[in-house]
């Protein structure tokens, strides 16, 4: 008996301790997420949670490339998670819109712990906020530090370089990058997106695109299409074929020097203890100031049909808090980083280096997400086109130029 009542005070102490908590054993929620690849991570998290509170909440995800469809299908016939993985911008925003999400300004935390632009990806037209931002990632390089050493090559500090580390890989049979275009989103999100910081500059210009003022056939964008043309041609034999989940086993083999991709991928190359990993941020032409992707990912939502609204709130309530976010951060897999204003402590070298790359140059998210998500299938035609050889960079910024006329105007409608 007085075991049992010593923890029933520290439970109410922690409740009283952690903004957000609330007891309620026995209640059981569902998460959903496109994240299947952190299952036993986030579950711990999860039963940290119930620990906590006694509220059980199970983890739910689907295959990546289906979770939207299966969300929303979920969400249609009411049989939608208590709480899900948000992605940002008008994916999400279309979810709230419909009347799917649950509103969340109420939580305090939200604006004591979140910068203005973190909240801005989980936002609606009224200034409602409806998912807690969770998780940022870059775009960057990983490459091979014994390769490099032993061709004597130096990572390179501006696009120019870049080309020229290829073309010296090439020359000695090596194939310089583990990237392909099989997959259709990555040659896009990681590549060029992750390239465009360097061309056109951060929020504040890319701000003038989704006014219109600046169009996506300018200077900038012709040099960034004519710069990823030149990378294109040491991607490796067979790229065609080759798919995102392709390029790490090839990369961490040894079987190609580089490998453009997210921060989200760093944990895999764990799995190949001799690879001597380094990695690099995706350098800037000479003469441009060097930027980079680093893009709100992920948030977390609540389902507005929830039976459970009081226990949904306060589970976003506690992982909108300090607390709350330094146990996220402690399960979050490598290469995520919390998008929380307080610091918080995370673990791995590796991770705490990519994150060290936003150091000193212009940050802002994959360029498109905003307004510009209609024309991702434009972009990914276009740019595996150009990397096949079958269109030029002046086409294709002709192509990207009208499908933002085209959402412009039915924007202004």
């Amino acid at each position: 008996m007085k075991k049992l009542t010593a923890l029933l005070l520290a439970a109410l102490m922690l409740a009283t301790l952690v903004p957000g908590l609330v007891q309620a054993e026995g209640v059981k929620l569902t998460m959903g997420s496109w994240r299947s690849d952190d299952t036993a991570q986030v579950q711990a998290l999860l039963d940290k949670y119930k620990e906590l509170t006694g509220v059980e909440i199970t983890f739910q995800p689907t295959v990546p490339a289906q979770y939207n469809a299966t969300l929303r299908l979920q969400l249609d016939n009411g049989t939608g998670p208590d709480l899900m993985y948000s992605r940002t911008f008008a994916a999400s925003k279309e979810l709230y819109d419909a009347g799917f999400l649950l509103p969340l300004n109420d939580i305090a935390a939200l604006k004591d712990n979140f910068s203005a632009a973190s909240l801005e990806a989980f936002m609606a037209d009224d200034g409602t906020i409806y998912a807690v931002p969770y998780a940022a990632v870059s775009q960057i390089v990983y490459y091979n530090k014994a390769i490099f050493a032993e061709n004597n090559l130096e990572v390179p500090t501006t696009f120019e370089e870049l080309l020229n580390v290829a073309q010296a890989l090439k020359d000695k049979g090596i194939e310089p990058l583990a990237n392909g275009i099989a997959s259709n989103w990555d040659i896009l999100e990681c590549v060029f997106l992750g390239m465009l910081p360097n061309y056109v500059g951060g929020a504040e210009e890319r701000a003038l695109y989704e006014a219109g003022e600046r169009k996506m056939n300018d200077e900038a964008f012709v040099k960034a299409l004519t710069d990823f043309a030149a990378l294109s041609k040491y991607l490796p034999e067979g790229f065609e074929a080759l798919a995102n989940e392709d390029g790490p086993g090839m990369f961490g083999m040894g079987r190609a020097a580089m490998f453009i991709d997210g921060s989200w991928t760093v944990g895999m190359f764990d799995e190949y203890p001799d690879l001597d990993l380094g990695v690099f941020a995706i350098p800037a032409p000479e003469g441009h100031t060097p930027g980079l992707c680093f893009h709100s990912d992920m948030g977390m939502a609540g389902n507005a049909a929830t039976q459970h609204p009081e226990e949904v709130k306060a589970f976003l309530a506690w992982f909108a808090s300090v607390e709350g976010a330094q146990e996220a951060a402690n399960l979050l897999p490598a290469g995520f980083y919390p998008m929380i204003n307080a610091p918080v402590e995370l673990s791995g070298e590796m991770a705490m280096t990519i994150l060290g790359l936003n150091e000193g140059k212009v940050l802002d998210y994959r360029f498109i997400w905003k307004d510009f998500l209609g024309m991702y299938t434009v972009m990914v035609d276009n740019l595996n086109a150009i990397a096949r050889g079958e269109t030029t960079p002046e086409a294709a910024a002709e192509a990207f130029a009208a499908a933002q006329e085209e959402i412009l105007a039915a924007k202004a409608e």
